[in-house]
């Protein structure tokens, strides 16, 4: 997968997600999960799409750091409401699982880059 399919799965994965989270209630309790993943599953696709400008070794190091915490809080909200039965688990495991791979995607690239830049 090059960089510019990346950009994209990440970008559709934000989107995803935000539609995901539009169907979550609209009381106190869903209003915050809402945020809470609308929050950080656009951070995966902005701080990827921020590593591939990266101007050094060391920022394009960092940044898969950032996109591997932020995706892996994703899943943690979609988990999060699937045990609260918010959303019924069928309409929510296949973005799950999307998120999961993109988690191990940028920590293989984060130890490769690593690797490349001793």
């Amino acid at each position: 997968m090059d960089k510019e399919q990346l950009q994209q799965r990440t970008k559709d994965f934000a989107h995803r997600c935000v539609k995901l989270s539009m169907a979550l209630g609209q009381d106190v309790f869903g209003g915050h999960i809402k945020k809470q993943l609308i929050r950080c599953s656009t951070s995966v696709a902005a701080n990827y799409r921020a590593a591939c400008i990266a101007q050094s070794k060391a920022s394009f190091i960092s940044k898969p750091g950032i996109v591997i915490e932020e995706s892996d809080e994703s899943s943690f909200w979609m988990e999060f409401i699937i045990d609260e039965k918010m959303i019924s688990q069928s309409k929510v495991t296949a973005l799950l699982e999307e998120s999961k791979e993109l988690t191990a995607i940028f920590i293989a690239s984060r130890k490769t880059a690593r690797q490349n830049s001793k």
